[in-house]
Parts: C-alpha cells; sequence; structure tokens
C-alpha cells in the first residue's frame, strides 16, 4: 500500500492536475443537512495590517468574486474573461433583469460590485488544521494505482488552498509569486472566498461536514425546484419554484461519442465523498485488459466529492479532479462540475428534483 503522509512541511506553490471520468454504479442517498456552528480549526483569519487587496485586484478577478458569492460560478476564479466568465456574467443579468449582454457594462457592474465589499482578494494566514492534511505526494494518475490507496486526497497544500478559494494552483502562484512559501502561520493572497460554517449533519459518516468547510460552501442554500442542464452553451441553471434562476454553474456536458441524454430526468440519489466503481465495459475507450476496480473517495477521484445519481442508468451530475478543465474537455456523458459548485449544487437539490437537459 502507498504511504499517504499526514502531515508537510513548507512548500513552494505547485501545480496538480489529474485525469476524470465518468459511469458510475454506486449513489446511495443521504439526508440533507441542518443549521451551521463555527468551526473555528479550518477558519483563515485576516492577516495583520489589513486583508482587503482592492487597489491591487483587477476589475474582472473582483467580478468573478462577487458573482461566485451570489451563485453564479465563472468556475475556477483567475481573473481572465473566458467564456465562463461570460457565462456567469449572463446568468447573473438574466437574474437581475438586465440585458444578458454576458459583458460587465456599467449596469452589471452597479449591481454586482455596488456594495462597500467588493474587493477581490484578500490576505490570510493558513491554519494549522488546514495546514496539517493529510496530502498524499505520490498519488498516481491512473485508476490502477489509485485504487491501492485509502483515499484520493490532495497532492499538496498548494492544491487544497485552490479549491479551497475556488481557483487553481497557478493563479495562487501568480497572486503570490514564485517564492511564495506555505505552511501553517504563513500569511497567503487569496481569490476572497469566505469561511463556511461547519455544518451539524446527523449521521455524517463520509465527513460531508468537513468537505463543505475545506471547500468554503455553506451548508444552507436556496432550495432549487428543478435544473436546467444546457448542452448549447455549457451551462447548468438552477430554478425556484416560481421559475426564478437562483444559480448557475458552468459544466462539461458529454462528447461525440458518449452525448449528453436529452430529456426530462430527476434526481434519485445523492453519494457524498463516493468511492467510485470503474466497469470498463461502460467505456468505449477502456483498454481491452483493464478490469473493474473500486476507488476510495476523495477530492481527488473520479467524481470528486459529490455524486448526483439520474434517474437516467449509469449517469448522473458530479465534481472533478480537473477544475481547470470545466467547459474545454469532454466527458463520458455525465455533467461535471468543479468539486465547490458540485457541491454547492449538491446542498439545493435532494431526491425527486428534476433535471432536463437540452441541446
Amino acid at each position: 500500500m502507498p504511504r499517504v503522509l499526514r502531515t508537510l512541511p513548507l512548500v513552494s506553490v505547485a501545480a496538480a492536475l489529474l485525469l476524470s471520468a465518468c459511469h458510475s454504479e454506486r449513489a446511495p442517498s443521504g439526508e440533507r443537512t441542518g443549521a451551521t456552528s463555527p468551526g473555528q480549526g479550518l477558519a483563515f483569519a485576516d492577516a495583520p495590517g489589513g486583508a482587503a487587496t482592492e487597489s491591487a485586484d483587477s476589475l474582472v478577478l473582483r467580478a468573478q468574486v462577487a458573482l461566485d458569492r451570489l451563485g453564479f460560478s465563472s468556475g475556477v476564479i483567475d481573473g481572465k474573461k473566458g467564456q465562463s466568465y461570460r457565462l456567469a456574467l449572463s446568468g447573473f443579468q438574466q437574474a437581475r433583469g438586465l440585458p444578458a449582454s454576458g459583458r460587465l457594462d456599467p449596469a452589471t457592474q452597479q449591481a454586482l460590485l455596488s456594495g462597500s465589499d467588493s474587493a477581490g482578494t484578500r490576505n490570510v494566514v493558513i491554519p494549522a488544521d488546514f495546514a496539517r492534511g493529510p496530502f498524499v505526494p505520490d498519488l498516481p494518475k491512473d485508476m490502477a494505482g489509485q485504487a491501492r490507496f485509502k483515499h484520493l486526497g490532495y497532492r499538496s497544500m498548494a492544491e487544497a488552498l485552490a479549491e479551497r478559494f475556488h481557483t487553481t494552483p497557478e493563479t495562487l502562484l501568480a497572486l503570490n509569486g514564485a517564492g511564495t512559501v506555505l505552511g501553517a502561520g504563513r500569511t497567503i493572497r487569496v481569490p476572497d472566498v469566505r469561511d463556511a460554517g461547519l455544518a451539524t449533519i446527523e449521521g455524517d459518516e463520509s465527513g460531508w461536514a468537513d468537505t463543505l468547510q475545506r471547500l468554503g460552501v455553506a451548508a444552507e442554500q436556496p432550495r432549487a425546484d428543478h435544473v436546467v442542464v444546457d448542452k448549447s452553451d455549457g451551462a447548468l441553471r438552477v430554478y425556484d419554484g416560481a421559475n426564478k434562476l437562483i444559480a448557475q454553474f458552468p459544466v462539461t456536458t458529454g462528447s461525440g461519442h458518449d452525448p449528453l441524454p436529452l430529456g426530462t430526468w430527476k434526481i434519485v440519489g445523492e453519494a457524498r465523498n463516493p468511492d467510485y466503481h470503474f466497469n470498463p465495459d461502460l467505456f468505449w475507450d477502456a483498454k481491452k485488459s483493464a478490469k473493474d476496480k473500486l476507488l476510495p473517495p476523495g477530492p481527488n477521484g473520479p467524481v470528486g466529492v459529490v455524486w448526483l445519481d439520474l434517474s437516467k442508468a449509469h449517469y448522473g451530475i458530479h465534481g472533478t479532479p480537473e477544475p481547470q478543465n470545466i467547459g474545454r474537455t469532454e466527458s463520458h456523458g455525465c455533467v461535471r462540475l468543479t468539486n465547490w459548485d458540485a457541491a454547492r449544487l449538491a446542498q439545493m437539490v435532494s431526491a425527486g428534483t428534476k433535471v432536463v437537459f437540452q441541446a
């Protein structure tokens, strides 16, 4: 069995990438969370001498952070005017009754950034509990290798910090410089994604409350009435009972060989921090020599931190170990989100929620 490190010395910021897959055969249902209470061990205190860094933040970065807080995700927060950023702006504009141009025009900027708290980043102190990990620096990319581990955790503190603040290790590097050293008590500049309290979840055997807090996702989210996934623009939209758009996330939605199964489905179960059964018979591109594998849970697993099982057999909505690739790569037919967006969505839906896949 490969060794899993449970402590980590001071290290420089570095990137970590991993391939993902779909077609799960296991997705037990789970109870929704209740109220939250503060969890101080993973709280990121403001660094001494001031936290907000608004004067140094780009307008795009500030907008991405504000959109993320309101549930209109651009995927990774990276300060770039990419497709996912324009998609998030368009969703916010639609929800606010503004022309859905996908541009940060004056009216949109006023609606999005008019509050007193509009900084894009802040300087925080890394908590000791967060720095403790555990991290798995020798985690392999292949499923056969991953099956030998007990947990598919983050490879490094940089990767864990990136997921906590809804960004990438590369963006952290750009914000802090190549010489930045990570460790307990160290100061780091991050996108201003706020701390989430530790949820109280009855019978939380999977450690979901800890996962939500480590992703900066509040347990309390607005209730979804139905979800619509648009293949045309790669967006998952969440609506309330009055058909009002309340959240939007960028997604990856299948491929030419495994197209999105258009139609109306429903969520039939939820697996939080799921293990993953790899069945090569369900993958057209699997090697003939490939064998069934049961992979343990973890954010670097093939379906990330959560699997929402659909009434369409072998299909689901799930997270990913590669948030930077959302909307840029193909999947095996399922709907893939960043781990933090998937976790937030999981708090909005329940068994029976209608899901529409449309072209």
